[in-house]
């Protein structure tokens, strides 16, 4: 078997979310005109923008078990895109960001539209209903791909638990992402377990097992968490320093946006223990505080630079990597799919600050 061609995947899943997003616009403006925000909403967030890391990672998951390029596979797999859709205009709202992709997020977007209509009541409230309403229409609409996706009713009996464990996870992490910041805790063991969870698991292991499930050979499993799960972990450290060091042009979202958001994650924790009292008050003080302007922002990440949490974080994303990657050489893989894995493995880590 040749070696998967990513650049190809991409833009075949961008052109079945394109294609998606087009049908289910017709059918909500079907509804009636009043959908219109709804149906533009939802295509512009679904076809612009995104690595499409969850549908790659799971179409070659299923490759890597021998079985042979299917393209109703392939439309199988772009469903999890959706789930993620789903995470992110959540996250958006619970994180109380206000853009996404260098544009407003949907709950800004809809609160905007409220004002500009002149409509009754709370901008903010209608804002965020919209918010929850279209996150949970991205998760509807992932069922349906997967259904529609031409895939057989028993590989599509064979994908559920998976699918269905996926989905539990991320939701599971994403509260335990919340309660970190209710608890305020700094425990590296902990933030960990929230980067396992609310990230890792969902984008890296879980779309490599609903590979192997729809392929049938469910003995990849073990290799597949063995590669996942560190790799998940590093994904999400490397997001980490991102929320706060991360080049707004980059990531779309404002610099420092995790620390008004107040993340208890891996690198804040590191910092805590390595940090004075003095720094130490500070930084605890002003996590989760809104409105840090960027002056206050610079000096957070001065604390933050000076204290070695980020030479600590960057060596732990190296070791996770490389021991992900050790994992593929069991001889359970393809091998023409281990080299493209090797090459996911680079990419989710090394993004650019």
């Amino acid at each position: 078997m040749n070696s998967p061609d990513l650049s190809q995947l991409r833009a075949e899943i961008d052109k079945t979310l394109a294609s998606f997003a087009a049908e289910r616009s017709v059918s909500l403006l079907g509804i009636g005109p009043e959908l219109a925000p709804v149906a533009k909403a939802m295509s512009d967030f679904i076809t612009q923008g995104g690595k499409r890391f969850r549908p790659i990672f799971a179409y070659l998951g299923y490759l890597g078990s021998g079985a042979e390029p299917r393209a109703e596979v392939l439309r199988a797999c772009t469903s999890l895109e959706l789930v993620h859709v789903c995470a992110l205009i959540h996250d958006d709202l619970m994180d109380g960001s206000n853009t996404r992709r260098n544009k407003p997020a949907i709950h800004k977007a809809f609160q905007q539209y409220h004002q500009d209509a002149s409509y009754n009541g709370s901008s903010e409230r209608f804002g965020s209903s919209s918010a929850i309403l279209l996150g949970d229409l991205a998760l509807v609409w992932a069922d349906r791909l997967l259904v529609e996706s031409g895939i057989s009713g028993d590989e599509l009996l064979q994908v559920q638990s998976v699918f269905g464990d996926m989905r539990d996870e991320l939701m599971a992490g994403q509260y335990l992402d919340v309660l970190e910041g209710a608890l305020a805790t700094t425990s590296i063991d902990r933030a960990l377990k929230v980067a396992r969870f609310k990230s890792g698991k969902y984008s890296i292991e879980r779309p490599l097992h609903f590979g192997a499930a729809l392929s049938g050979k469910k003995e990849l499993m073990n290799t597949y968490s063995s590669f996942g799960l560190p790799l998940g972990e590093a994904f999400q450290l490397r997001d980490d320093l991102l929320g706060v060091f991360g080049d707004p042009d980059v990531t779309g979202k404002p610099a420092g946006d995790d620390l008004r958001e107040g993340k208890r994650t891996v690198l804040i924790a590191l910092t805590m223990e390595l940090v004075d009292q003095k720094d130490r008050d500070l930084l605890s003080a002003s996590l989760g505080k809104e409105g840090l302007d960027r002056t206050q922002i610079l000096q957070l990440q001065e604390i933050i630079s000076s204290s070695g949490a980020i030479a600590q974080v960057e060596k732990l994303i190296t070791e996770l990597r490389d021991k992900a990657i050790s994992a593929l050489r069991d001889g359970q893989v393809e091998a023409s799919v281990v080299s493209v894995l090797e090459e996911m493995a680079t990419m989710t880590t090394q993004r650019s600050l």
